[in-house]
């Protein structure tokens, strides 16, 4: 169930365990047998677009290697209110010890995917793209970027080594938008694309000028997007940053942007609704 684009799950997993159980569960031990035998079920109370179960899944085997976990949907399906998502059969201890660590990060990864989905469906017909940002929470950014791609949407750099993009703060490093460009191109791989962030359509226009592969309007409102659209003609891609809503991005798919970033997919999603339900009266997992 794990894929190595989920990253260094056993590490990110292991120090969430040793943050909530490194000096055990003093409830569970004085509570709960053992040796008892339990299964639980993952159930959404919510309708989500799920990620995140093998991560979900790996929390429980590396509490304790013989649990058995089945999980009924696959990530970035559409889960509806009330649906299992997932099995889980083993030691009533490792079970409750395993619980929270894995709730908590199935269901941020499938908050994620959730928001994800719904800006997605909101160009959906268009040919704008929803990409993410590296407004992440630092240690898990693999974890989300994963999520968004099971909501659909695409990622941006993955982190400072993966693209050139030139904003604000290096124009003026720089000495301005042509020279960061010139450096940029000069040192940059031949593969590798040029992005400029720009505030006014004179900035578009200068960053035309020096030849970048694409301009990133930076809180612009939609008037101003619909000029540079205009102005640009096809000429870079365009994408549009900052001051991004739900209700906003189909406007911008319609002005023609190509791309709108959107760093509350991964800021700001909300944890999804979904809760672990131990039944000790059926230790079976349906496969």
């Amino acid at each position: 169930m794990w894929s190595p684009e989920l990253g260094d799950v056993d590490a990110i997993l292991r120090l969430a365990l040793n943050e909530d159980v490194a000096a055990g569960d003093v409830t569970t031990t004085s509570t709960v047998r053992p040796d008892l035998i339990a299964s639980a079920s993952l159930v959404a109370k919510q309708s989500v677009v799920l990620s995140g179960g093998a991560v979900f899944a790996r929390a429980f085997t590396l509490v304790d290697p013989d649990a058995v976990v089945a999980m009924h949907s696959s990530d970035g399906t559409e889960v509806e209110s009330t649906t299992i998502v997932a099995r889980v059969v083993g030691r009533a201890w490792s079970i409750l010890l395993a619980e929270r660590t894995a709730l908590n990060f199935i269901q941020r990864m499938t908050g994620v995917a959730t928001l994800t989905r719904r800006y997605v469906d909101a160009v959906r017909g268009t040919a704008c793209r929803i990409v993410d940002t590296r407004k992440t929470t630092p240690g898990l950014r693999a974890l989300q970027r994963y999520a968004v791609r099971c909501g659909g949407g695409r990622n941006h750099r993955n982190d400072l080594a993966s693209a050139v993009l030139i904003k604000e703060n290096h124009i003026r490093c720089a000495g301005g938008i042509a020279s960061a460009v010139r450096l940029a191109r000069a040192a940059a791989p031949h593969t590798m694309r040029i992005e400029c962030e720009v505030t006014n359509l004179d900035e578009v226009e200068q960053a035309l000028i020096a030849g970048v592969d694409i301009i990133m309007l930076d809180n612009m409102d939609d008037p101003s997007v619909g000029d540079a659209v205009a102005f640009v003609a096809g000429r870079a891609i365009v994408e549009v940053s900052g001051g991004i809503t739900l209700e906003r991005v189909p406007i911008l798919a319609r002005l023609g942007v190509d791309v709108v970033s959107v760093g509350a997919l991964t800021h700001s999603a909300p944890a999804a609704d979904l809760s672990l339900l131990v039944d000790v009266g059926s230790a079976r997992v349906d496969v």
